[in-house]
């Protein structure tokens, strides 16, 4: 019996549209991929609502990804020359969904991953051993365990490396060979099978990187070059945004065996919140004070999700009114300066969207109170 996972990875969430893609589209596929760049693109974007004909009949594929399908293309273009491609933007702009999708329609999988710490060593980009084993054979093929990395290189897969600034820059530097070479070597094996894993066709990697940890661990020139910046915007489009965080929101809802009960125009309030609070402007054109914590539309899916359980499993209060002590706890989370700023939205934007004469933000600024704690 399989359980239940919280969260299915792309491949087998959309096993099906993977599945149909493969069949529907038999033009031509760089060496290794599963899927052509065309119905890549399709699989991440979706099909614009019509149906993609297939040999036993049409589907239409959802959109995964809320962005610009140029910058799709440009990163399956980037991948199809076996280019490394790094995904860079604000925290909560869905780059590693993105990877995960790109990876899942290009080799079915996107489980082969490294997440960069300050703890991530060079062994966990290369190669490992079973100690056991290693102790009773010695250093052999069957002793070593491969990298997540080694082991697509040796396959044709794609590679995934999350917050690759994040690592200490002699760990970055394993990648620069590792990119340059299109081999790793394994000294121990010296003279054995497997004393050398090559890159076959089909290998590439993909990485992400938040702008504000640029300053954590710059990354060399050397290894910029062997990357393809794409830059990840915050979703641009208000009603797509409100689409999406009502979506995510609803599924987590859903996984925590409740009913999402919020209403849109709720959930439009909180979007346009946070997109005030974003970009330092109004949807009106009024000034913002920006808080140095990240608004971003990951964090509002999580109080969208938080306001949907708390209606569900503890009910009573105007959902509303739990709206400005998660935004409160959103904007505390790297300076409890933001906490001022937060009200200051409330005595400025929010307040003359009250005064104007709308029933929703007049009811918003009631709990005011809520901030001064």
């Amino acid at each position: 019996m399989t359980a239940v996972r919280q969260i299915d990875p792309p491949e087998h969430l959309h096993a099906g549209e993977l599945t149909f893609l493969a069949a529907a589209d038999d033009g031509r596929r760089p060496p290794g991929w599963h899927l052509t760049p065309r119905a890549v693109v399709t699989f991440v974007c979706g099909s614009g609502g019509l149906p993609v004909p297939g040999p036993g009949g049409s589907r239409v594929i959802d959109a995964k990804f809320v962005g610009e399908r140029a910058l799709v293309e440009r990163c399956v273009v980037t991948l199809a020359g076996e280019r490394g491609l790094l995904l860079v933007g604000e925290p909560g702009t869905a780059k590693s969904m993105l990877s995960e999708l790109l990876a899942a329609a290009i080799c079915g999988t996107s489980a082969l991953a490294v997440q960069g710490t300050a703890g991530t060593s060079e062994d966990q980009l290369r190669y490992g051993w079973n100690y056991a084993l290693l102790l009773a054979k010695g250093p052999s093929a069957e002793s070593l365990v491969p990298s997540p990395i080694l082991t697509a290189m040796t396959t044709g897969a794609v590679a995934r490396v999350e917050e690759i600034t994040r690592c200490l820059p002699e760990v970055q530097d394993a990648l620069v060979s590792i990119m340059s070479e299109r081999r790793i070597t394994v000294p121990e094996l010296a003279g054995q099978d497997g004393a050398v894993g090559y890159a076959v066709p089909g290998f590439c990697l993909i990485a992400t990187a938040n702008l504000r940890d640029r300053g954590v661990s710059e990354m060399s020139a050397a290894l910029k070059r062997r990357f393809n910046f794409e830059v990840v915007p915050p979703i641009a489009d208000f009603d797509a945004e409100v689409a999406l965080v009502t979506r995510q929101a609803t599924a987590a809802v859903e996984r925590g065996g409740a009913t999402f009960a919020v209403d849109e125009d709720v959930l439009a309030i909180l979007v346009t919140a946070f997109r005030d609070l974003r970009t330092g402007r109004s949807a009106e054109g009024w000034e913002v004070e920006r808080p140095s914590s990240v608004m971003s539309t990951a964090e509002a899916v999580a109080v969208a999700a938080s306001i949907g359980l708390a209606a569900a499993y503890l009910p009573g209060p105007d959902p509303l009114s739990l709206l400005p002590g998660q935004l409160l706890g959103v904007a505390r989370k790297d300076d409890p300066a933001d906490a001022a700023r937060l009200l200051a939205y409330w005595d400025g934007a929010l307040r003359r969207r009250a005064e104007a004469g709308s029933r929703s933000w007049r009811q918003l600024w009631e709990h005011r109170d809520v901030l001064r704690d």
